[in-house]
């Protein structure tokens, strides 16, 4: 097992109505369109990571856990490694319910998205000051 801890924060245009996906990004600016993203300017991208942990979310038999704190409250997304999870992008980090594989995706197969957070939790995020604690938790199989 392998653990990422990081950090990101909300903004007041989360929406977190998104069906398929669930993201978190450096970038600052949010617009009324990104309605999978759940937090901005994280310290982490998938890019960063070790290449152990790399190697692990090239599995299938990787299961993938992300858990997001704020006040308390805690929301986990559960899915798993691909072989096309090149953890290459600088920028996003995206779960999805889907199998689509590309530098983005942190997950595929992911048991919740943007629209099944609590809606307690969602109005939370929309504080740009709110620190959102996250971890990505690397089971293998």
């Amino acid at each position: 097992m392998r653990t990422v801890d990081f950090q990101a924060y909300g903004h007041p245009n989360v929406i977190s109505n998104h069906k398929t996906t669930l993201e978190i990004t450096t970038e600052e600016k949010l617009t009324s369109r990104g309605t999978c993203i759940i937090g901005v300017r994280t310290n982490q991208t998938l890019r960063n990571l070790d290449d152990e942990i790399k190697a692990l979310a090239k599995s299938t038999r990787t299961q993938i856990q992300l858990t997001m704190s704020v006040d308390g409250l805690v929301e986990s997304v559960m899915g798993r490694g691909g072989p096309g999870l090149t953890y290459s992008d600088p920028i996003s980090m995206v779960a999805r319910t889907s199998s689509f594989e590309c530098g983005r995706t942190v997950m595929v197969g992911a048991d919740r998205v943007a629209s099944d957070l609590d809606r307690r939790f969602v109005q939370k995020l929309r504080n740009p000051n709110i620190v959102i604690k996250c971890q990505l938790i690397y089971t293998r199989r």
